[in-house]
């Protein structure tokens, strides 16, 4: 029996202005496989819901009639999440499985993820499972080429969904996938056409059910993405977006906590703004598995240890998307927490 303090997986949809991302889930919370999932919307002015879908409204908690949950943010994201929660272990509302957020289309999503892994009290009920990102195929060059929000939302993303290809020049659809690889090479891009997509390719394990999962631990990584070649581990491609860019460190001794623990103060304190995104497996020493990094510029989720690892291959690996800060850089602040002091 599911216990009532059973983390809760939050995944988080985000995407410029029409990108579709209101579609997707209004089409999603139509899916019998998704009765049990909260969605907060998190929208400037007022939102739309489609009526024929709602069956009870209470406070701001909406209850559709598919057993979803749709939630108006008018206030604090932490709040709203934490009155879920009680709601919930009160009977107030239906015992969902999941969460969805739905950002605005202006949204940083650096500031949204950071409130995420900061707080103790989100980390233990509503871990982290991936960033879905929507990427409309008529407008999505310009948009990218114009507003440094949607180049990170595209950067940051676990998941990325190109919308209104059935409307869009295939030429230019075909040349923005190919940017959107460039920019993340690791997330996998799937085309989605008035919101229908099946929602198992969105709602995918994150670190905290990472454990003895192969496949999983490889997908939410990604570094195979960054190799250049089939064969050759030690090499890794630097891939550019106007200042946004990626790429994979693999390092082959193990690491102890402390040289760890340095380097990562080192970045946060001296380059926390131009981190978009961390993740990483390291293999640090005395631990039976590896260890699971994930940060957002300034915050650093709590590291979690997996029980074992999920192959052969005990090379930490670590995913950096950074603005205006290369792999040279990454790999001199290193070096510099090797000097003694």
């Amino acid at each position: 029996m599911e216990s009532m303090n059973e983390p809760i997986g939050l995944t988080v949809l985000t995407g410029f202005l029409g990108s579709g991302k209101s579609t997707l889930v209004r089409r999603l919370l139509q899916h019998p496989d998704l009765a049990d999932t909260a969605v907060i919307v998190n929208e400037f002015g007022e939102v739309g819901i489609d009526h024929a879908l709602v069956a009870e409204s209470k406070e701001d908690v909406v209850l559709m009639s598919s057993g979803c949950l749709c939630c108006t943010v008018r206030g604090d994201l932490l709040k709203t999440l934490s009155q879920l929660h009680r709601r919930r272990q009160r009977g107030e509302v239906p015992r969902f499985r999941r969460v969805l957020i739905e950002t605005t289309g202006l949204a940083d999503p650096a500031p949204i993820l950071q409130t995420l892994m900061a707080n103790p009290n989100v980390v233990d009920r509503y871990p982290l499972q991936a960033v879905i990102t929507a990427v409309d195929a008529v407008n999505g060059w310009s948009t990218l080429d114009r507003h440094d929000e949607a180049m990170k939302q595209a950067a940051v993303a676990d998941t990325l969904l190109l919308t209104k290809t059935d409307i869009a020049d295939a030429e230019a659809a075909v040349a923005l996938t190919r940017r959107l690889k460039d920019l993340n090479p690791a997330a996998p891009a799937h085309v989605v056409i008035q919101g229908e997509i099946d929602p198992a390719l969105i709602f995918r394990a994150g670190p905290y059910e990472l454990g003895g999962k192969s496949g999983e631990v490889q997908a939410w990584l990604g570094a195979e993405a960054y190799d250049g070649s089939e064969h050759n581990h030690d090499h890794d491609v630097n891939r550019h977006d106007a200042e946004i860019g990626s790429f994979c460190l693999i390092f082959e001794e193990p690491f102890d906590w402390e040289r760890l623990a340095r380097w990562f103060e080192l970045l946060t304190v001296y380059r926390g703004a131009d981190l978009l995104r961390v993740k990483g497996l390291i293999n640090v020493k005395g631990e039976p598995g590896p260890v699971v990094i994930h940060a957002v510029q300034h915050v650093f989720h709590p590291p979690a240890t997996l029980a074992a690892w999920p192959d052969g291959d005990r090379r930490s690996r670590v995913v950096f998307i950074t603005r205006n800060l290369g792999r040279e850089r990454i790999e001199q602040t290193l070096a510099a927490v090797d000097v003694p002091a």
